[in-house]
Parts: structure tokens; sequence; C-alpha cells
């Protein structure tokens, strides 16, 4: 929607138009939160070297992002009942989980299963340390020497104080830049004969960085949606107020009524809903009967307008198929 309100900006003068497609450009604004050592200030560099805009400590957003470590504490449980604000749930150091067959990851996944359940809101495990980790040749090189020279990895003091051929500052750098989970599979990657870059992508992916953003895409949904249609009905009261035809017909144009449609779908698939993405009369017609549907069915207030959003956006493709 923003692309599409730009393009009206660009052919008009008004300055009430240019303010309300700046508001909408605005970024969704996150607040990372948390308890002291669970890795707040880690978590929120990750995110905020990802693009997400994050908000200065304490200070109000439109998503909240609470960070636990390995434990949900009745102070927390309390806070994520009576939240005020979209939240997600980080279940950060997710490698330090309990053992399993499957390693601390797939533990740490079974507890972020079973928390979301106790708390009703989605949670992600992430390895923060590892987001924005980044491996260089000279790493690279003390990461081939541990594979020609295993060291002793037991302990954190094993291995920083131990002897080896790798010098101890370096061995402590190594750790901590990445802990002994992400050294050892910086390791395990070297042994690969994996290029620093490649090294530092398979960090990344062991981080589960991309699931948390994609968690948070699905959070900031809601919020997207609302700031869209305050934008439409803004523009709809300066049309009337002004009698501005041009604002009118662009209002009722395809291009705003499926970017409405798009920013509704995002909603709804956000909670594990389909949508029919069939770009023929079938799949239009199919999907404008079935959201017509739900717009008139029990549903809270927030779906029945998507919903019908939805309806409406396909009810125009199907037009533009000539049915």
């Amino acid at each position: 929607m923003t692309d599409v309100l730009a393009g009206y900006v660009a052919v008009t003068a008004d300055p009430r138009v240019t303010a309300v497609e700046r508001r909408l450009r605005l970024p969704v604004s996150v607040a990372v939160r948390g308890r002291r050592g669970v890795g707040r200030d880690t978590v929120a560099a990750a995110l905020a070297a990802a693009g997400v805009a994050v908000a200065a400590p304490g200070a109000t957003a439109d998503i909240d992002v609470v960070v636990l470590s390995e434990r949900l504490t009745e102070e927390e449980q309390t806070v994520l009942l009576c939240r005020s604000v979209p939240t997600l749930v980080v279940l950060n150091k997710a490698d330090l989980g309990a053992a399993s067959a499957g390693g601390p990851l797939a533990a740490a996944d079974a507890t972020a299963a079973r928390l979301s359940v106790a708390v009703g809101l989605p949670v992600v495990p992430m390895v923060a340390l590892l987001a924005s980790a980044e491996v260089h040749d000279d790493d690279l090189a003390a990461l081939r020497a541990l594979v020609d020279a295993p060291a002793d990895m037991t302990s954190v003091d094993a291995f920083a104080a131990g002897e080896h051929l790798v010098p101890a500052e370096v061995r402590r750098a190594l750790l901590d830049r990445l802990d002994r989970f992400g050294l050892a599979h910086a390791v395990l990657a070297a042994a690969d004969g994996l290029t620093p870059a490649t090294v530092t992508a398979r960090l990344r992916a062991l981080s589960r960085i991309d699931a948390v953003l994609a968690a948070l895409a699905g959070v900031a949904a809601p919020v997207r949606y609302a700031r869209i249609r305050a934008a439409v009905h803004a523009l709809r009261v300066l049309a009337a107020e002004t009698s501005d035809e041009r604002l009118a017909a662009f209002l009722d144009g395809d291009d705003v009524v499926l970017a409405v449609m798009t920013a509704a779908v995002d909603v709804v698939e956000a909670t594990g809903a389909e949508v029919d993405r069939g770009d023929d009369a079938g799949a239009h017609t199919r999907r404008a009967l079935r959201w017509h549907g739900f717009a008139r069915a029990p549903l809270d207030a927030l779906h029945r307008r998507c919903a019908a959003d939805i309806a409406r956006g396909s009810l125009r493709l199907l037009e533009a198929c000539g049915e």
C-alpha cells in the first residue's frame, strides 16, 4: 500500500495526502523486553541488524518482543498474560536446552511449543549470539587448526586454558563470539571445507533469526493492516471534505482495493488460515464466496473486516478476468 500511495503522492501536490503517506511509511516499531541475563540486548542487536525498527530501551512500541531463557518465571507469565500490544516471545539461548535425541535445538522447539500453549502467544527459539556472528579468514585458519588438532571442549575453562597450538587469546575470542555451541558447529563447518562466508551463513541458520523474523512479520500483520485501513479512511474523509473526485476515484480503484486485500491476507495467514493464491476466474470466484461467508461468520471484528476485504479484492480480480 505504501508504494501505491506513494505513486499517487508523486502526481498530487496536496500536503495532506503526503502527510498520510509519510505516516503509513513509518516502520512498525518493536520493543525488546526481558529480565536480566536472558540476552535481551543481544536479541535486540540481532533484530536491528536485520532491519527491524527496534525502539530504545523502556520505550513503548507497536509490538513487544519478550525474551525468555530456559524457563518461564511467574512474573514473566503474568506480564505475558496481561500484555497490551501484539507480542512475540523469543526463547533465547536455545543451544542451552536439555539434551535430547535431536540435540538442543530440537529440545528448544519442544519447550517453545509448550510455552506457546501456556501463554497463548507465538514462541520461537533463538540463539541470538550467532545471528550477527561473522567468520573471517583468520578465524577460519584457527578453526581449521582445531580440526587438525582437536581441543578439549568439555567445558569453557578446558577449551580456553588448555594447551593448544591455537593461542589462548584466540580461543577465548572465539568463545566470546560463538559460545561452545556455535564454536562446535563452526569447527564442523571448517572440516567440511566451507569458506568464511558459508560458515557465517551456517551459523546464521543455526541462530534461527529467520524464523524469528517470519514470526515477527506475522505478529506485525494486524498492525500494518490497521494502519492501511486508517490511512484509507483518513483519505476518504479528506476526499469528502474537499470534494476531491480524483482522490475518491483513486481510493475506489483496483490498486488500493488489492493493496488492502493483500494486507488482509497477511493477517489471516498469520493465524494459520489458508488463502487460495490461484489467479484464474475459478480461484477468484471460490475465494470471494468463501471469504464473503467468513465476513458474516461469528468471528472477531478484525477477522470479519479482513474477510470482507479479501472477498472485495477477489471480486475485483474476477472482474479483470472478464467474468
